[in-house]
């Protein structure tokens, strides 16, 4: 017996420090769990696109000596808390919130990320909040919502106001083009309400307050916003109809899961920033500071930092909307301009003069103006149809294929089924201005006009099939996939023409639908559409009283203003001898008076 407990003591000597090491090995792993770091995903990259915003200047931090319990801490040391703290103090908001909230592993990650390894991008959204708080509450509080949903901007954005997700989601909300559309934010060449954050944020509410009366929980309310109804009712399903976040976290995708706990951690160090000794980084505007003038003729970002000598970086974060720094306001169309409220007198009272102000850039970019005024049209999505071209999809939408490819940043002349492009509303461009009309003596900047318009003499001639004629009246039966711009392009009519024959109070058909053609069209010639019109046939000169003029007959793609820069005369000119009224919906095979 005693030989074997000596056999065993001395096996016990080498087992172990192999069972000590493992038992080592196996809580290294536990702690390594406990401190996992979180992965690149869409809040920190949120979080990081702040690093270069611009309206951070000098990173000054004007709050840094406000509070005397920071005395406690050098100036790099980092508080650090228990659990027992964090979740006291997130009960306490609980207490105070209809918002669930509570204190976990998930939110802890959450909290080190913004307190601790992000706190100096944590300190600048800080200041931002001092500038969209406010607003934020405000339009919360007119539709009757709980003021903490503000802190769910910091997951989507950062509060970084021209915030662009991988995705396409867009400004401080994050709005994708359907979904933004669904609440009233338009897209177009020059206006992206998705970056506004005045309009983006009232569509923020309108939509948040939909998703509660679905699930009548904020919780899943907020995950919803993140992954879509859809997500979050096939998790509540695979869960057996738990309709609460934690119940069904483990069936929602990746990013969803993380969504809540960061919200619950932002809510808490944004509301317990002092503890944390994190101050705001001010970014030079307050809220209280800000005001809106109402913009009712073209205007650029140049003409605003020049007159009234405001920096260009501050116009453009305070109208982030304003995609290319040119605002297309007209008096039927105008728009909102954000200024600091020390210039809004100085922008009132020299709001004409401001208009005419012409810097030396400016000088160059009046006929961009006009040619962006006569291809401003609002988009739209399109989702591609089998056995459609570029050129088909162009035809059916009247645009060119240059415009079609130019919108969607697209090189090759081709898509497939099923892709997402944009193209133009039918009917959108709004009339040019007559102060832009008038300045035909002026060179526009080439780079600037390639955005807006497609010069013809740039485009190979393409020979186009003649139309159909159409000697009398009759009855057009609609068919699936076409659209009311289709059919006008099928009869070489305009889509006013249809509207007005036809009663319509939109452009929006359905399959079935009749639609009367009325009229009488000429068939014009492939040999005559084909050529260029340099060379198309040489020009008959009349005169009528003591004003002489020759015919021209318009070809596809053609616009007043170039017809004007080609025959060195101005649109007002050939608008008079032609008695036009719209210079939008000119038709191929037209004829026209060209003075001489």
């Amino acid at each position: 017996m005693r030989v074997v407990r000596s056999l065993c003591f001395f096996l016990s000597l080498l087992i172990a420090p192999h069972f000590l090491y493992s038992q080592e090995q196996a809580s290294a792993d536990t702690t390594q769990k406990k401190v996992k770091i979180i992965e690149d995903d869409a809040v920190v990259s949120m979080l990081d696109s702040l690093a270069t915003l611009k309206v951070f200047s000098d990173g000054s931090s004007p709050h840094a000596l406000k509070y005397p319990s920071w005395s406690n801490y050098t100036e790099t040391d980092i508080p650090y808390f228990t659990d027992s703290v964090y979740a006291a103090r997130i009960a306490v908001m609980n207490e105070n919130s209809p918002f669930e909230y509570v204190y976990n592993y998930e939110v802890k990650k959450f909290i080190e990320l913004y307190a601790v390894r992000k706190r100096k991008l944590t300190a600048r959204i800080l200041g931002l909040s001092e500038i969209y708080f406010p607003l934020f509450e405000e339009q919360l509080d007119r539709f009757n919502m709980p003021l903490e949903l503000k802190y769910l901007a910091v997951i989507e954005s950062a509060l970084n106001p021209i915030a662009n997700s991988k995705a396409g989601a867009k400004g401080l909300w994050q709005f994708m083009y359907g979904t933004g559309k669904v609440y009233g934010l338009k897209v177009s060449s020059y206006v992206d309400d998705r970056y506004d954050p005045f309009k983006a944020t009232i569509a923020a509410c309108e939509h948040l307050q939909d998703l509660y009366d679905i699930y009548g929980n904020w919780s899943l309310a907020l995950a919803a916003y993140n992954s879509g109804a859809g997500n979050v009712n096939k998790a509540i399903r695979r869960s057996g109809g738990l309709k609460n976040f934690w119940a069904i976290h483990k069936y929602l995708p990746k990013e969803t899961r993380s969504y809540v706990p960061a919200f619950i951690a932002a809510s808490y160090v944004l509301a317990y920033a002092n503890e944390h000794k994190i101050y705001p980084v001010d970014p030079g505007i307050l809220y209280y500071e800000v005001d809106t003038v109402t913009v009712k003729h073209p205007l650029t970002f140049d003409q605003l930092s020049e007159m009234l000598n405001i920096p260009w970086d501050e116009v453009a974060f305070l109208n982030p909307a304003y995609k290319k720094g040119v605002i297309p306001a007209t008096p039927e169309v105008p728009y909102k301009l954000r200024l600091r409220k020390r210039y809004i007198a100085d922008f009132i009272n020299n709001e004409n003069a401001i208009y005419a102000f012409r810097t030396k850039k400016a000088m160059s970019e009046d006929a961009s103006l006009a040619a962006i005024y006569a291809s401003y049209r609002e988009t739209e999505q399109y989702t591609v149809k089998k056995g459609e071209t570029m050129a088909s999809i162009a035809k059916k939408f009247h645009m060119s294929i240059p415009e079609l490819k130019a919108l969607n940043n697209i090189k090759k002349n081709a898509v497939k089924p099923k892709q997402k492009i944009f193209v133009y509303v039918p009917g959108s461009a709004p009339k040019i201005p007559d102060s832009l009309v008038h300045k035909q003596e002026l060179t526009a900047k080439p780079d600037t006009i390639k955005q807006a318009v497609v010069r013809k003499d740039t485009v190979k001639p393409v020979a186009i099939e003649p139309k159909p004629e159409v000697t009398a009246s009759k009855t057009h039966v609609v068919k699936s996939g076409e659209s009311l711009g289709l059919i006008a392009g099928k009869y070489n009519v305009t889509v006013n023409e249809l509207i007005g024959w036809n009663n319509l109070s939109s452009s929006k058909v359905v399959v079935g639908q009749k639609i009367k053609i009325k009229g009488s069209t000429q068939k014009t010639s492939a040999s005559e559409t084909a050529s260029p019109k340099t060379t198309a046939s040489k020009p008959e000169t009349k005169s009528s009283g003591n004003a002489k003029f020759f015919f021209y007959t318009i070809q596809s793609g053609d616009n007043l203003w170039d017809l004007a820069d080609e025959f060195n005369v101005t649109v007002a000119q050939i608008k008079n001898l032609n008695d036009i009224k719209n210079a939008s919906y000119l038709k191929p095979g037209q004829k026209i008076k060209i003075p001489k």
